[in-house]
């Protein structure tokens, strides 16, 4: 099975980067900006400068795994490093989800 098992830790990246980058760009940004090992099992999180995509990345022993999401409508909300243990805060209620018909 692929993904995070027992107890994960959670690192969030405060600012946005670069969406352009891929598993290894963003394992590197773990290691020299954050200072964390990309190898250690945790998992780490990224947000585009629009807020609408985010991208994790974690280790799970054989290999680094890339998940991406995109919002189709609204914003992730990130807060700031001032708060940013408190956590996720709900963008907005609970709807039924539209499904795109194509990509793009």
């Amino acid at each position: 099975m692929i993904g995070p098992s027992g107890t994960v830790r959670v690192m969030v990246a405060t600012k946005p980067v670069d969406f352009r980058k891929g598993m290894e760009g963003l394992a590197m940004l773990v290691r020299e900006h954050m200072q964390a090992d990309p190898f250690s099992g945790a998992v780490y999180v990224f947000r585009a400068k629009r807020a609408d995509r985010i991208k994790l990345i974690f280790w799970d022993g054989t290999g680094l795994c890339l998940f991406a999401k995109r919002l189709e409508e609204g914003v992730f909300r990130w807060r700031g490093w001032r708060d940013a243990f408190d956590g996720w805060r709900r963008v907005h209620v609970a709807r039924e989800t539209i499904v795109p018909t194509q990509a793009g």
